[in-house]
């Protein structure tokens, strides 16, 4: 009796299995991706072996590389001087100490004060004039995306453009749409300064100077001239029932409402600065700057501080000493690795051991084709 599945009635063989019918196999050829090496992941590659000779001269090298470079980010650093007086708690009455959110939303209380401040060293012009503000969060993911970039550069966007992650400052009512809408326009700083001098004379103090803020030229030219849009105007901005900062003249472009441009560049941390304007004319040490505050940003309610700032700029911007720090940190790092390296070769050399022994005989070169 012939196996059932035996003999000529099994059917055509098409061979090793592994091929497969030829109509599947040139299926397969056909649908295969062309070879590449890169794609394989075949080029020939070069893995160094760090051995010591070559990982102490590379620590040597970046440290005495690294030194210079942080003392001269460190000098150029210490170039730069600045003036900060917090003036938020100064420039409350006494008796509204205790209730400075009173105070704040109070239309009917003076908000001017005056603050003096000394001039330690001579600061070349141009001297910036910052504000300085603590504990004011924004980076929050809603308040940083809570603007409209299209409403901003386009008047053709005004009514058009997606607005729903402005809300709630997105509509004024009926609809009608809030230029620039969001929060981040809408918590627009509005404290204003007004700078003099009092130069110091051999009989005492002199006469008082006025100091002209230039507050042109504070915001970026691609903000100017791409982001905010020369034809589009604020509408509808700051007339709800609740004012959150400073308003806008509706006579004048974004693209000319530099505040609002340096306001909007959202900063990362809580604590930042933000240029308010620059005086180009020089102070001398020991002179005496009198600013007159317009104290009207609601920092009380978060519980935030503000601050002026007088500051110079240096080849690397205004005072950091982080960077050189972190150079010069870095840098005697690699040099004291290499010399304990230095150290352990020559106390603990490579063939002390038969195992060691036998790992440098096998190292030729500093590469290896992989």
């Amino acid at each position: 009796m012939p196996p059932a599945n035996g003999g000529a009635a099994a059917g055509p063989s098409y061979g090793s299995g592994r091929d497969g019918p030829p109509a599947a196999t040139a299926a397969v050829k056909r649908n295969r991706p062309r070879y590449h090496a890169f794609t394989q992941q075949q080029l020939p590659a070069c893995k160094p072996i760090l051995s010591p000779n070559m990982v102490i001269p590379i620590l040597v090298f970046v440290g005495l590389l690294f030194i210079p470079i942080g003392l001269a980010c460190y000098a150029a650093s210490n170039k730069v001087f600045e003036v900060v007086y917090r003036y938020d708690t100064k420039c409350v009455p006494k008796n509204m100490l205790h209730n400075k959110v009173g105070y704040i939303q109070n239309a009917s209380i003076n908000k001017t004060c005056t603050i003096n401040l000394k001039i330690p060293n001579a600061m070349k012009r141009p001297i910036f004039v910052y504000y300085q503000l603590d504990r004011f969060y924004q980076n929050h993911r809603r308040y940083a995306t809570s603007f409209n970039i299209a409403q901003l550069s386009d008047p053709k966007e005004e009514a058009n453009a997606d607005i729903k992650d402005c809300k709630p400052e997105a509509y004024a009512g009926k609809g009608i749409p809030v230029v620039p809408c969001g929060l981040v326009a809408w918590s627009l700083f509005n404290d204003t300064y007004s700078l003099a001098r009092r130069p110091r004379r051999a009989g005492g103090i002199g006469g008082v100077e006025a100091l002209r803020v230039i507050k042109s030229g504070i915001s970026w030219r691609s903000e100017r001239e791409r982001l905010f849009g020369k034809h589009v105007y604020p509408k509808n901005f700051q007339n709800g029932s609740l004012v959150g900062g400073g308003r806008l003249d509706p006579r004048k472009p974004l693209s000319e409402q530099e505040e609002l441009m340096v306001w909007m560049r959202t900063a990362a941390m809580p604590r930042f600065r933000k240029l308010y304007g620059r005086v180009e004319a020089d102070l001398d040490a020991g002179e005496t700057v009198a600013v007159e505050v317009r104290n009207s940003y609601n920092t009380y309610s978060f519980d935030g501080g503000k601050a002026v700032v007088l500051s110079t700029a240096g080849p690397l911007g205004g005072r950091n000493a982080f960077l050189g720090r972190a150079y010069l940190v870095t840098g005697m790092a690699c040099l004291v690795l290499a010399l304990l390296l230095t150290l352990v070769c020559l106390f603990f050399p490579i063939g002390a051991s038969p195992a060691a022994v036998a790992i440098e005989s096998s190292i030729h070169g500093s590469c290896r084709r992989a």
